[in-house]
């Protein structure tokens, strides 16, 4: 008997989005399908399945242990979300002689389904970094009798949510810095800076208004600048190694001495970036902008204003500020702008009830005898004369004011 042959082995997710990209968060249920082609008859011991999530971090460093000694210091840590293993064929057995327990696999296309459940607990976004990486994945295995295994890996994307719409990420970032150069015995005015932006946090694409005033009061020539950084720290053995990196940045005009520059709400774009991974014990991307004035022949003077880049974007009906007395003030004038300023005098009676009405309505009522004889005393005829009077007229004076104070009596002494 020919054996077959398997011609392919691929791994296909069952996708959540639009975007036919498989992408999950923790709690969710990543399923899937393992798809295997042969041609002719295989014979299967099994078909696995491995899904792992894990965040992992390595540098060398070299040291120097003397004159002409020199080694490397290899630094590693690693932190596992979840691993999952699952048999979809066969049997865990791995005796190549045993004939028994093997399964026949048909010349053809065939499928074989997958599922299991994230981690409820937070985890970290998929990242690749230059000293680690968070990856998730599913490894197909397939093992037959006397031959090696066949194996095939296809990772898929975690984002752990960051939703923007939290008090801490809607409040401005502000700050104010101020320079005075020197050289020698001469010292220059002062280089002042202020900047603020509207809110913390940010998602991919957004563009971040920036509002600064820049004052030149040096002799030099200098110019403002914005730049927004991305910082990876990887941590391991109780080390840091830290990576800096520019996302995206912006040029002002050039200030010569005693001028000064405002910037207002001037738009620095976010490209797309991965979110911020702040829940990660070995691997940290955070984010900043600085605004800076470039100073030549000394040090910049710069503010940093943190920065959050999440993944849910700000709601449509929610403040672009995050000024909660700005919010309260607004609700009250609108709420001052809803009430008269005096009072409406109500409808006159004319208004209300016509003559004819008056009159139809004082007309005789017809009722049993006893109750006829009973309304002949003069109680009904005070009603019947009062009952469609008109009320007295609308006055905003009180006809019966209260006394003065000098006509009050006083309050006797104890």
């Amino acid at each position: 008997m020919v054996l077959g042959k398997v011609k392919s082995l691929t791994i296909s997710f069952d996708c959540l989005n639009d975007s036919n990209v498989p992408v999950y968060s923790s709690g969710d249920t990543v399923s899937g399908r393992v798809n295997l082609e042969v041609t002719g008859e295989i014979r299967v011991k099994s078909l696995k399945i491995h899904a792992r999530g894990h965040a992992k971090v390595r540098w060398t460093e070299s040291r120097n242990a003397g004159s002409n000694t020199a080694y490397t210091q290899n630094y590693t840590e690693e932190v596992e979300y979840f691993n999952h293993k699952d048999i979809l064929i066969g049997h865990e057995r791995d005796d190549d002689n045993s004939e028994e327990g093997f399964n026949t696999i048909h010349s053809g296309r065939h499928e074989y389904a997958f599922s299991f459940e994230l981690p409820q607990t937070p985890l970290a976004t998929s990242f690749e970094g230059r000293h680690g990486s968070v990856r998730y994945w599913v490894k197909a295995e397939l093992h037959r009798p006397w031959l090696l295994p066949v194996k095939l890996k296809k990772e898929f994307t975690v984002f752990e949510h960051i939703d923007i719409n939290t008090p801490s990420l809607l409040s401005p970032q502000a700050g104010t810095k101020e320079k005075t150069l020197c050289c020698w015995f001469c010292t220059s005015g002062p280089i002042s800076l202020s900047a603020k932006i509207e809110r913390k946090g940010y998602t991919p694409g957004e563009s971040i208004q920036i509002f600064a005033e820049i004052e030149n009061c040096s002799s030099r020539m200098v110019v403002p600048k914005a730049a927004i950084y991305q910082t990876q720290a990887f941590y391991a053995k109780g080390k840091m190694k830290e990576v800096k990196q520019l996302v995206a940045n912006l040029r002002g005009e050039s200030l010569s001495s005693g001028k000064t520059d405002t910037w207002n709400g001037k738009l620095l774009k976010i490209p797309p970036v991965s979110p911020s991974i702040l829940d990660c014990s070995i691997i940290r991307v955070e984010y900043s902008l600085m605004v800076y004035v470039d100073i030549p022949g000394a040090m910049d003077l710069f503010l940093n204003l943190p920065l959050v880049i999440g993944t849910i974007p700000l709601h449509p009906f929610g403040s672009r500020t995050s000024s909660v007395s700005s919010q309260c003030s607004m609700n009250m004038n609108w709420l001052g702008l809803s009430l008269p300023e005096r009072p409406e005098a109500p409808p006159s009676y004319a208004e209300v009830v016509t003559e004819e009405q008056r009159r139809n309505n004082l007309a005789p009522v017809s009722a049993c005898d006893d109750f006829e004889r009973a309304l002949q005393g003069p109680l009904f005829a005070y009603i019947q004369e009062f009952r469609f009077l008109p009320p007295p007229l609308y006055s905003e004076i009180d006809p019966n004011p209260d006394q003065s104070a000098d006509d009050r009596p006083s309050c006797p002494s104890r």
